[in-house]
C-alpha cells in the first residue's frame, strides 16, 4: 500500500510529521511523505496519521 498527501486539501497542522516522523515531514507549510517512505501506508504510526489528519489530506492506496 502507498501513502500520499494531497496538497490541494493539506492546510499544514504538521500533525502527520508528528505522528509518523519517519515517514512524514513538513515543508514549506505542508505535510509530505518523505522520500522512499511511499509504500509505508501499512504502518500502524501512518495508519493513525491518516485517520487523525484534521484536513483529511492523508491518502492510503492499494
Amino acid at each position: 500500500m502507498k501513502v500520499s498527501v494531497d496538497r490541494s486539501l493539506c492546510y499544514g497542522s504538521a500533525e502527520c510529521a508528528h505522528r509518523a516522523p519517519e515517514v512524514f515531514a513538513f515543508e514549506d507549510g505542508y505535510g509530505v511523505v518523505r522520500p522512499g517512505r511511499a509504500e509505508s501506508a501499512g504502518d500502524p504510526q501512518v495508519r493513525e496519521a491518516a485517520e487523525r489528519c484534521p484536513s483529511q489530506a492523508i491518502r492510503l492506496m492499494e
